[in-house]
């Protein structure tokens, strides 16, 4: 909403952060063939408003993928306390989702729209075998990953870039332009982990990455080999796209201005740099 422009009279603006396991649904977005994490959100706040809620989240992640920190907005002319919409959503959801906290912001707030960058995390279980626990919720690469390598070549992502080698061939954005202000890989004991912070994602642009620097990781592509992909915007010159599976989306930024609360899930998987 522009900047000036108000809510109708009555009628407030809600945000909130959900968490949910991919793994069971279609995606975020609402489908009419398949569950969606979206249309699970929709039902139970439409409970506990008694009127139909319809929510705008932050980026809209595909099937498999998961959400540690998504974020969402609705407007309504319910009134409820915060603590109300928590309990009352997550009463009404499947334990698959949870809300994790609820604030009213004020009609300028977006939640796609006002956020300044996303972060999107993916995780490899670099084992021999095929993990038994959390397999839905991992990766898994049988092949010995050098993160050394897959950090130094993922360095040539930065900035704001072409990534049209990194497209998925249905993505409906006008532009192959996107920003990477930050981007890691790490390991911790048999967990490879890849972190990319950017302005906004491209359909499929983190799995594509990840499926790249698995290659280079193996040692089937060298370091630079990344940066020559890059410039040809070529999609049929990469390797396939990695699983969704082991993609989660950690963390959306915003203005300072919109007071977000901060909200941690879990253990730490911090970049020892």
């Amino acid at each position: 909403m522009p900047d000036g422009e108000q809510l109708p009279e009555g009628i407030k603006r809600i945000a909130a952060a959900v968490e949910y396991d991919g793994s069971s649904f279609c995606g975020w977005q609402r489908q009419t063939h398949s569950p969606s994490v979206q249309a699970e959100i929709e039902a139970a706040l439409t409970t506990v408003a008694n009127h139909p809620i319809t929510v705008s989240c932050a980026g809209r992640t595909d099937t498999g993928v998961h959400g540690t920190n998504q974020i969402i907005h609705f407007d309504t002319a319910a009134e409820r306390g915060s603590r109300n919409w928590l309990l009352g959503a997550n009463a009404n959801l499947p334990f698959g989702i949870r809300v994790h906290w609820v604030e009213e912001k004020s009609a300028q707030f977006h939640a796609r729209f006002s956020a300044t960058a996303r972060t999107y995390r993916y995780l490899i279980a670099n084992q021999s075998q095929r993990p038994a626990i959390f397999h839905h919720g991992l990766t898994w690469e049988k092949k010995p990953l050098n993160e050394t390598l897959m950090n130094l070549a993922a360095r040539q992502l930065l900035g704001e870039r072409d990534f049209s080698s990194f497209r998925a061939a249905g993505c409906q954005s006008r532009s192959p332009n996107r920003n990477v202000h930050k981007v890691d890989v790490w390991r911790q004991g048999e967990l490879v982990i890849v972190e990319i912070v950017a302005n906004a994602f491209l359909h499929h642009m983190v799995r594509n990455i990840a499926g790249s620097l698995i290659s280079i990781g193996c040692g089937e592509r060298s370091v630079d080999w990344l940066g020559t992909l890059l410039q040809k915007r070529d999609r049929t010159q990469a390797p396939a796209t990695a699983p969704a599976n082991g993609l989660y989306l950690v963390q959306v930024n915003y203005p300072d201005h919109f007071n977000m609360p901060e909200f941690t899930l879990g253990p730490q998987l911090v970049c020892p740099v």
